[in-house]
């Protein structure tokens, strides 16, 4: 039996690869709360060991400082485990525009290495964390997983596809499973870059004005990060008992807000009243080039498996501010 929620005296061993990261490093408490064998892979570029202090000396605990560019790095990590959780990427969906070659490295080729440590190794399940860019500009609204084509208009985008087709492709020619998450904006507590991060440091060096990227009409949907890994886990339980050898899951919100809204909403938490200053943005006013300026997905098909989001967008943009704050 494989379990990865509590199962009684059941421990299943897991690899959480950039588990020292924000959303890793979450992922990573719950799991040792549940009694598993945690193996932590991360190179820190983006990650901190402050993210995973707690556990450092657990005998259930590891953590191994690689970089998964490395093939070997990859195949090390797998020895051993049933279950890989893949989070290790390059988190900054602008860097795709000044260093492409960048986020194909972090992005796809350390997936590629991942994937051919997975198929010489006794892993059962890989579950991957990809990203809503992957749609682009879609004409439906909110976007359903099986909404086509698939366009990405910015290079992480790209690369977050690319990362997906290959998993699939290994999944089905080499003999594992492969669940992959479809995120939305994922905010909380150790988040260390984003829009709530970048306007609380804004404020902080000058309460008097806010530069708010674009023409604050973008509007997107954001997922705190506690129920994102709740929905992570308990969605990966409902896909095991599946026949699927490759699924995909939405993870976002039913709701959405505006940047003007979340800037609104983190002056007020500061107890500020800056003047907003509007850069005008690109394209009609988005934040930069590739930013997807109306984003929410469609979270049925997460919803039928019995998940709910405990925060709406806005309790999560409220709460996050509060945590970083």
């Amino acid at each position: 039996m494989f379990c990865i929620t509590a199962c009684g005296d059941i421990e299943v061993k897991i690899l959480i690869t950039g588990g020292a990261g924000f959303i890793g490093s979450h992922l990573v408490d719950r799991l040792m709360l549940h009694g598993h064998e945690v193996r932590v892979l991360d190179d820190l570029s983006a990650g901190s060991t402050e993210n995973i202090e707690r556990w450092l000396d657990n005998e259930r605990f590891e953590f191994v400082r690689g970089d998964m560019r490395d093939p070997d790095v990859s195949e090390e990590a797998v020895e051993g485990m049933e279950a890989v959780f893949h989070l290790a990427a390059n988190p900054e969906v602008r860097i795709g525009s000044q260093s492409p070659e960048l986020l194909y490295e972090t992005n796809v080729g350390v997936t590629h290495n991942l994937l051919e440590a997975v198929k010489g190794s006794d892993v059962k399940y890989l579950v991957f964390t990809s990203s809503s860019t992957i749609y682009g500009e879609a004409d439906v609204i909110p976007t359903p997983e099986d909404y086509a084509p698939l366009e990405p208009i910015s290079v992480y985008g790209g690369a977050k596809l690319a990362a997906e087709a290959l998993i699939s492709g290994y999944a089905h020619t080499f003999g594992f499973r492969a669940l992959i998450f479809r995120l939305a904006n994922i905010i909380g507590e150790r988040s260390n870059h984003g829009v709530i991060y970048d306007f609380i440091n804004k404020l902080r060096k000058n309460p008097e004005e806010l530069e708010i990227l674009g023409d604050g009409t973008q509007r997107k949907s954001y997922l705190h990060v506690s129920d994102t890994v709740e929905g992570m886990l308990h969605i990966f339980e409902h896909f095991r008992g599946s026949d699927k050898t490759v699924d995909f899951y939405n993870l976002g919100n039913d709701d959405w807000v505006t940047v003007l809204e979340i800037a609104e909403i983190v002056s007020n938490e500061m107890g500020l009243s800056p003047e907003f200053n509007f850069t005008g943005g690109v394209d009609g006013g988005r934040g930069w080039k590739g930013d997807v300026k109306f984003m929410r997905l469609d979270i049925k098909k997460a919803k039928n498996t019995g998940w709910r989001p405990g925060l709406s967008s806005y309790g999560a943009v409220s709460r996050t501010v509060r945590e970083l704050l």
